[in-house]
């Protein structure tokens, strides 16, 4: 039986992904295929990399998102997302889709010509890092002769590259909608980022359906997107909500 696991973007958010792995697994259910946009890209990668959910847990700890050393030079972005690297290399030192042990599917938005990316073969970490390059403070990556940007700027829930391999569908969605009043926009970059989650929100919502088991944790809009407090809040967030919709479906494992 394949069993496709879809895991949306929404930056530190995305450490939920990591709970519901663990939850995932401690029920007996090890996804075939992976789909990762973002956050969930790199969640993903890892994973499909053959990290136990522990070690990808502290790759978050430990890898800092904002550090002086990451600062980009004369590149369109506050981060310079190429500094990442030999992060990643740590953790897939052989670099490229083949030897990963599970079938993976990375999206990322060539930002030249506004298309979408699904990768699936060749070098893996660029394309990784291009899929987490959220528009304005990360910088575009380049892969081959196009650069690219987040995956979630025109897929945030990527379903679509494991529905014809998958027998079943688990999908987790950590980029929820926060309500919030005009006053609480105070900064320009608060109005893109909400345009932005807008956006992301709408389209996968309409996807939701399809997946044969959807996790959403509760409670993760008030983690920001690129904050370092709450990683182990957030986790827990996740594996709870995983257990949870475990729970409302108990013949999921069984088919």
């Amino acid at each position: 039986m394949t069993i496709g696991l879809v895991l949306s973007g929404g930056g530190v958010r995305g450490v939920a992904h990591i709970g519901a792995i663990k939850a995932l697994e401690e029920n007996g259910i090890f996804p075939t295929h992976v789909s990762g946009t973002s956050a969930g890209a790199i969640v993903g990668a890892l994973y499909a990399a053959g990290a136990e959910w522990s070690e990808i847990l502290n790759f978050f700890k430990s890898i800092p998102l904002f550090h002086a050393k990451k600062y980009a030079l004369g590149k369109p972005g506050f981060i310079d997302t190429e500094k990442f690297y030999s992060d990643f290399k740590r953790f897939v030192p052989e670099d490229d889709f083949k030897v990963l042990k599970k079938h993976l599917f990375v999206t990322a938005t060539n930002v030249e010509k506004g298309t979408l990316h699904i990768f699936d073969s060749g070098p893996l970490i660029h394309p990784v890092l291009a899929s987490a390059s959220f528009p304005g403070v990360f910088t575009p990556v380049q892969i081959g002769k196009s650069y690219y940007v987040d995956g979630g700027v025109l897929n945030n829930f990527p379903i679509e590259p494991l529905k014809p391999l998958c027998d079943s569908l688990i999908g987790v969605y950590v980029n929820p909608l926060q309500k919030l009043k005009i006053a609480d926009l105070k900064h320009s970059y608060n109005v893109m980022e909400r345009a932005y989650k807008i956006k992301a929100a709408s389209e996968s919502i309409q996807k939701f359906p399809e997946c044969d088991l959807l996790i959403q944790p509760d409670g993760l809009t008030k983690f920001g997107t690129f904050s370092r407090y709450g990683i182990d809040a957030i986790f827990e967030l996740g594996y709870a909500a995983t257990k949870k919709a475990l729970e409302s479906n108990p013949h999921f494992h069984q088919r």
